[in-house]
C-alpha cells in the first residue's frame, strides 16, 4: 500500500526557520563586531583561542553554530518541498538533513571545544 500523504512545511518549522533566521542576524552582528571588527583588526589564532576561552563566548559561538546549520537545512528542505516529492522520498530526505545536521553540529561543538582546551593548556 502507498503512502498518499502530502508532505509539507509544518507551522512550526516555518516558525523554526523564522526565529532562526533573526537570530542568526543578532548572533552574526556580535561575532562580526568580537571578531572582525575590533580595535587591531582581524584576529589571529592566539586571540581566537583566548576569546573563545570566555565559556560565554564559547557558548554563543555554539549557538551560533546550532543556529546556522538549522536554518539551513530547513531551508535545504523548503527547496526539496518545491519539488513535490513524495512522501517516502521526503522521509528519506528528512532523515538525511537530520543526520547531517547533527554531524555537522557534533563536529563544530568538537572544534570549538578543541579550540578552547588550547587556551586552557588541555
Amino acid at each position: 500500500m502507498q503512502e498518499s500523504r502530502n508532505p509539507r512545511e509544518s507551522t512550526w518549522l516555518w516558525m523554526a526557520k523564522a526565529t532562526s533566521g533573526v537570530l542568526i542576524v543578532v548572533i552574526l552582528i556580535v561575532h562580526l563586531a568580537a571578531n572582525h571588527l575590533a580595535p587591531g583588526g582581524l584576529k589571529n589564532y592566539a586571540d581566537v583561542v583566548a576569546y573563545l576561552s570566555n565559556p560565554w563566548i564559547a557558548l554563543l559561538e555554539e549557538t551560533f553554530l546550532v543556529l546556522v546549520v538549522s536554518h539551513a537545512l530547513l531551508g535545504m528542505r523548503g527547496i526539496v518541498l518545491d519539488l513535490n516529492p513524495s512522501y517516502p522520498l521526503m522521509r528519506w530526505v528528512d532523515r538525511a538533513l537530520w543526520a547531517t545536521g547533527i554531524l555537522a553540529v557534533i563536529y563544530g561543538i568538537w572544534l570549538i571545544r578543541v579550540i578552547v582546551s588550547r587556551g586552557s593548556g588541555g
